[in-house]
């Protein structure tokens, strides 16, 4: 491990919690998600035959920030309860690219050039789906650090450690960095980093979440060059 990186596999967050967790995910989403249905139905319902500009306005927000408190009680859920990995052999190099592709905008809107260091290939063993989910959480968190301008950079290259073949993705970015409560809770659910300009949700513990299920690890770096580089280990698939 780098000098001064740190594991993101924080003790807080064990099996047992994780399980508790789970268990309120599932009793507070019972509870929680039919008044959010009903007001749905009910905002949807006036929004038709509404003509009036700014009360259309007003409902279509009350219908959308219900559909948040949702999608949020089924990000507690699926964080606490992930489904099982289906491992397949990816490229690695190839999904990030294709991420990097769907994410153009949202970088080219925020001024931000994303440097990429990868060969041509990089096999792993990884979920289809989990994998884009990691890649472009961590993206999203990257671009998030930074204001108007500024870098990501990511490199991606096989390494041999214990001896295991590893295939290591390092995403860093010159942003403000962490504070040290920001570092500590990082990937915590629901932890606000805005003053680093990183937002709340799900996006770093979900990316946690998967990579240690698929027996990887995640470490957090502030390099003395500022910013923060977030490396991920991923077993890596032979030739």
């Amino acid at each position: 491990m780098p000098d001064g990186a740190q594991p993101a596999d924080d003790p807080k967050l064990t099996e047992l919690k994780l399980r508790a967790l789970a268990e309120f995910a599932a009793g507070a989403g019972h509870e929680i998600n039919n008044p959010v249905a009903t007001i749905v139905g009910y905002a949807q319902q006036l929004l038709a035959g509404e003509t009036d500009p700014d009360r259309r306005h007003a409902l279509a927000t009350i219908g959308a920030q219900a559909l948040r408190i949702r999608d949020m009680i089924g990000d507690v859920m699926l964080f606490a309860r992930p489904p099982q990995p289906r491992p397949e052999r990816l490229d690695m190099a190839a999904v990030l690219r294709e991420v990097i592709g769907k994410l153009s905008n949202e970088f080219r809107d925020a001024a931000v050039q994303v440097h990429i260091n990868a060969p041509s290939q990089a096999l792993v063993l990884a979920d289809p789906v989990q994998l884009r989910i990691v890649i472009s959480s961590l993206l999203r968190n990257a671009l998030e650090a930074l204001t108007k301008g500024g870098q990501v950079t990511v490199t991606i290259d096989p390494i041999q450690e214990s001896g295991r073949r590893w295939t290591r993705m390092a995403i860093a970015d010159d942003g403000s960095g962490l504070s040290a409560i920001e570092r500590e809770h990082l990937f915590d659910p629901f932890f606000s980093g805005r003053q680093a300009g990183r937002g709340l949700g799900f996006g770093l513990p979900k990316a946690w979440r998967i990579v240690t299920m698929h027996g990887g690890r995640i470490e957090v770096e502030t390099p003395a060059t500022g910013g923060v580089k977030i490396t991920v280990h991923w077993p890596a698939e032979s030739e």
